[in-house]
């Protein structure tokens, strides 16, 4: 099933926005149709809003002046998409069938469904989107894991799960939306004491100096505010979550990008991602961390 066979009839109680902001994020998401999106995600159902890590596979891509090209363009972005949220799964340690996960910012649910599909386990989204969350939860009832995979619309500083709820938690590239205090509080809220914590974000990087014009236009293009690789460290520092590994995936995800930049797909913002990791005033981080 398609992206535009997914309806979006499935009933959504939509709580208020807290503020302002949050209304504007949630009327961006809820209006957002890109294709480097839904294309990718046509591929094989998993509908992810991340970007991609690992070496292009050129064989696999084979002739630029073949009719089908494009086609396996788009299926070889999507892989490397998909690549980066295994890595972040790798990341969260032994999971059970009875525990329950949380995404927060889940999206379109892809990471939800890989989640469920490698640990069998219960998986909590929660998104500012009315139209991202009923997407999420159509393609978990087409896929009959309903019972297992739910998305929500709610902020992900004030989730509704229980305090300790939670084995594991994540962020895939939506920490840049919410006040880094706040959101590992909740997060260390929602873990049992053990628990773990990955984020893969993209981050400003404090050895440059101060933000570069192009993550300055990369926040304007996507209405957010990135943070920088110190105030991860900080903010999780002062909420008992205990960095286990940070991992700089900048060489990994720059041919994603440079491959993203020929396609049809381009969005206008390929130069900026691509400038910022080559002159190190941007990093791509992952940063697994433990409650304690």
């Amino acid at each position: 099933m398609t992206s535009t066979e997914l309806t979006t009839s499935t009933a959504t109680f939509i709580p208020g926005p807290a503020s302002p902001y949050q209304g504007d994020i949630a009327r961006y998401w809820d209006g957002e149709a890109r294709p480097v999106n839904l294309r990718l995600g046509d591929v094989d159902g998993l509908y992810h809003h991340h970007y991609g890590i690992g070496a292009i596979d050129h064989a696999a891509l084979g002739d630029t002046n073949d009719a089908g090209y494009e086609s396996r363009l788009v299926s070889e972005l999507h892989r490397l998409e998909s690549a980066q949220a295994e890595v972040l799964l790798d990341h969260l340690g032994p999971i059970g069938r009875d525990d329950t996960l949380l995404d927060a910012g889940c999206g379109r649910g892809g990471s939800m469904v890989m989640a469920h599909q490698r640990f069998g386990c219960n998986v909590e989204g929660v998104t500012l989107s009315a139209k991202q969350a009923e997407f999420a939860n159509r393609r978990a009832l087409e896929l009959g894991i309903e019972d297992r995979v739910r998305a929500r619309v709610c902020n992900m500083l004030d989730t509704p799960l229980d305090s300790g709820q939670a084995a594991a938690s994540w962020n895939n590239e939506s920490s840049m939306y919410v006040d880094l205090e706040d959101l590992f509080a909740e997060h260390s809220r929602v873990l049992s004491v053990g628990g773990r914590y990955v984020t893969i974000t993209g981050c400003w990087n404090p050895r440059y100096g101060q933000p570069s014009k192009w993550v300055s236009q990369i926040n304007a293009h996507f209405e957010c505010n990135i943070h920088s690789r110190r105030e991860y460290l900080r903010a999780m520092a002062n909420n008992r979550l205990v960095p286990q590994a940070v991992i700089d995936l900048t060489p990994e995800t720059l041919p994603y990008w440079e491959l993203r930049a020929t396609s049809s797909l381009v969005t206008g913002i390929e130069t900026a991602f691509i400038n910022s990791y080559k002159d190190g005033s941007f990093q791509y981080l992952l940063i697994a961390a433990d409650r304690v």
